[in-house]
């Protein structure tokens, strides 16, 4: 059985990137375009990974990632922080909210997320 990605983000270029090379190596993708939609899809399907956006609309991802930690359920869920920036404070803030990876989107590259991901899931 395919292992289920669940992406946050709220940018349409690259949602459709992360989804197509994901797709391609074979796992199952779930989307969600803001946190709170990302935690309603999180309880519903249980992915096995989430890349979560850290600036969204409604509900950002130290938000998600806040709500995560204290959800028993939720927390087991690995997450890879996709940032706009990459600041040492917010890969900090990230860490300690139990990021276990994180992507800069100024530097993308698809192989590493499918480098990342499988670092993770297999």
């Amino acid at each position: 059985m395919a292992k289920k990605i669940l992406l946050i983000e709220d940018e349409e270029i690259m949602l459709n990137l992360l989804q197509r090379k994901l797709t391609q190596e074979g796992y199952e993708i779930f989307v969600a375009r803001n946190g709170e939609e990302g935690l309603e899809v999180m309880r519903k399907e249980m992915p096995d990974l989430v890349l979560l956006d850290i600036i969204m609309p409604k509900m950002g991802g130290f938000e998600v990632m806040e709500k995560m930690v204290s959800d028993n359920v939720l927390k087991k869920i690995p997450v890879i922080v996709i940032s706009n920036s990459g600041q040492p404070v917010e890969i900090d803030k990230a860490q300690k909210l139990g990021a276990k990876d994180w992507l800069i989107k100024t530097e993308f590259d698809p192989r590493e997320v499918v480098e990342k991901v499988k670092k993770q899931i297999g």
